[in-house]
Parts: C-alpha cells; sequence; structure tokens
C-alpha cells in the first residue's frame, strides 16, 4: 500500500540558506500521513471520540541526502513498513523528479486521552495488513 502526497516549497519553508529548514521535512511527512491515514478510511475524530485513542509519533529515524529550495515540486511516498499489535511502521520518502532528498522510518502507536499505550485497534490492524 502506497500513497503520495504532492508538496511544494514556499519561502517560508527555507534557511537564510534558500533551503528547506531541516525540521519543515518532518512538517511534510506529518501532512502525508495524515492524508494517507483518511485515504485508508481510517476515521481520527471518531477514533478519539468513541474509542478515546490517538495516534502518536513513537520515533522517527531520518536521513537528509540532498538540499530541496524554493519553489521545488517534491513528493512524499509512505508505505506501510510492519504492522503489529501495538505499533505501525511507516517508510516515508521525499522525493524531488525521482530522486529521494529524505528519507524517514516512522514509528507510530496509539494512546489513550490520558496518554497511557494501547493495542492499535483491531479493525485498522486489518485494514493496514
Amino acid at each position: 500500500m502506497s500513497h503520495v502526497f504532492p508538496i511544494r516549497v514556499y519561502y517560508e519553508d527555507t534557511d537564510m540558506g534558500g533551503i528547506v529548514y531541516h525540521a519543515n521535512y518532518l512538517k511534510f511527512i506529518e501532512r502525508a500521513r495524515s492524508d494517507w491515514v483518511r485515504g485508508t478510511g481510517i476515521d481520527q475524530r471518531a477514533m478519539k471520540e468513541e474509542d478515546g485513542t490517538v495516534f502518536a509519533v513513537r520515533r522517527v529515524e531520518c536521513d537528509y541526502l540532498m538540499a530541496a529550495r524554493f519553489d521545488d515540486q517534491l513528493e512524499v511516498q509512505t508505505e506501510v513498513q510492519s504492522v503489529t499489535g501495538a505499533r505501525l511502521v511507516l517508510h516515508q520518502q521525499v522525493s524531488r523528479d525521482g530522486a529521494a532528498v529524505f528519507t524517514a522510518v516512522v514509528t507510530i502507536v496509539c494512546l489513550t486521552d490520558t496518554g497511557h499505550p494501547v493495542r492499535l485497534p483491531a479493525n485498522i490492524r486489518l485494514l493496514l495488513h
């Protein structure tokens, strides 16, 4: 299951050197993950209201490979790497013209509204396998 999300680099995304500020890649991949979740049919608002659970990022391992610059057209590709009872691991890649500029492995978990970890809901695990 692969998802592609387009991103245009705006002036506000860049640093004094005119390249994408490093922390903004995390924003880019977050937007792509949110769009991917919505596209899978998972309703995060209903999860919170009905089950009292939310997704949370547990870990991000990333590599900055090349600089992206103002007005670049980027794509964020999101793929499921693994799903277990308690976590979802995604591989995300930001590319420009097919060349990777940033990669990340993101581990997602579920938390209760009090911040305690819980298993991923069974229907979500089944949906992502």
